[in-house]
């Protein structure tokens, strides 16, 4: 008996097309999990953001409750512009009359999609003088928070948070 030694080894169009649909399955089940996990992200960052600002909010009216920033009759202590917060104030009972500050710089709320909006500009703002169901600016920044129309992963809206 003669054996053919022609004999050629390699995949057959079947078992590569069986191969791509199986990876296929294996991609298309990863991509939903991929996109939790990014929002998941985003979402900590938002948190984290938001943490940041109103922590920095809550020690500028500290400080103008201390009596190292100058407060006229009228205003709530609160500061004016998240500006203030990054670029520092200055201290009235400091003989040099050095700034205070209360962020490094002001984050971006990771939720925003506009990229040509300052970091300032990508959240809301609510006033002292305002009520929590119905944000407006005002004269100062009691509160922060985000724009987006977008729903987290408990629910909750983001503007909510």
């Amino acid at each position: 008996m003669r054996h053919n030694a022609s004999k050629s080894y390699g995949f057959t169009l079947i078992e590569l097309l069986v191969s791509f649909v199986l990876l296929a399955l294996i991609v298309t089940s990863a991509a939903p999990m991929m996109q939790l996990s990014a929002k998941r992200n985003k979402e900590q960052e938002l948190k984290k953001s938001l943490w940041q600002i109103r922590d920095a909010i809550d020690a500028y009216k500290q400080a103008t409750d201390d009596g190292l920033i100058k407060k006229t009759m009228g205003q709530s202590g609160y500061p004016p512009s998240l500006r203030q917060l990054s670029e520092g104030v200055e201290n009235i009972q400091d003989p040099k009359k050095r700034k205070i500050y209360f962020l490094r710089r002001i984050p971006r709320d990771p939720f925003a999609t506009d990229t040509a909006l300052s970091a300032e500009e990508t959240w809301g703002k609510r006033s002292y003088s305002n009520s929590f169901d119905e944000p407006e600016a005002g004269d100062d920044i009691y509160d922060v928070y985000s724009l987006s129309k977008e729903i987290g992963i408990n629910r909750q809206p983001y503007r909510e948070w």
